[in-house]
């Protein structure tokens, strides 16, 4: 498996890297007992899948409202205009925002899409006026405030 193709999984990599979207923790002769094979193979396995690069990293799941972040807003950016080192700045710029944790360039009327969290309304108010809105490429900003998050699973394989 290299960076730049297509990875090739069977069914042994899926079923490990379903076992690991569940619980992360999962010690490796854990990880091998669910999958029905023995260690050893299991853990060239998993160290393949992160050498790959398929395995990006492992995360804790947090409830975002006892931190004090359930407050989420789809935040549709537009840039006044758009080339290579106003794409650069501007994702420097996101990068260094905590409230955003989320950012995708997406084509059509807007640029960007942000996913931003934060406490509440004011806080919200407080990130578009003093951050977002000082950055010099902006051209607008729509936002829809997310009432009910239905379904955020992370994708299975």
């Amino acid at each position: 498996m290299s960076e730049n193709d297509n990875t090739i999984l069977d069914t042994t990599d899926i079923d490990i890297l379903r076992e690991l979207q569940k619980d992360s923790r999962l010690s490796v002769r854990q990880l091998s007992a669910r999958v029905h094979r023995s260690p050893t193979p299991v853990f060239e396995r998993l160290r393949r899948l992160e050498n790959s690069g398929v395995i990006r990293g492992y995360t804790t799941l947090l409830d975002l409202d006892k931190i004090g972040r359930g407050f989420m807003v789809m935040c549709s950016v537009r840039l006044r205009h758009i080339n290579t080192e106003i794409h650069v700045n501007f994702a420097e710029e996101v990068g260094k925002m905590p409230e955003v944790t989320e950012c995708y360039n997406v084509s059509g009327a807007f640029d960007y899409m942000l996913k931003v969290q934060v406490p509440d309304m004011k806080s919200y108010r407080r990130f578009v006026t003093e951050r977002l809105g000082r950055l010099d490429m902006l051209d607008s900003v729509q936002s829809f405030f997310v009432m009910e998050t239905i379904k955020a699973v992370p994708v299975i394989v």
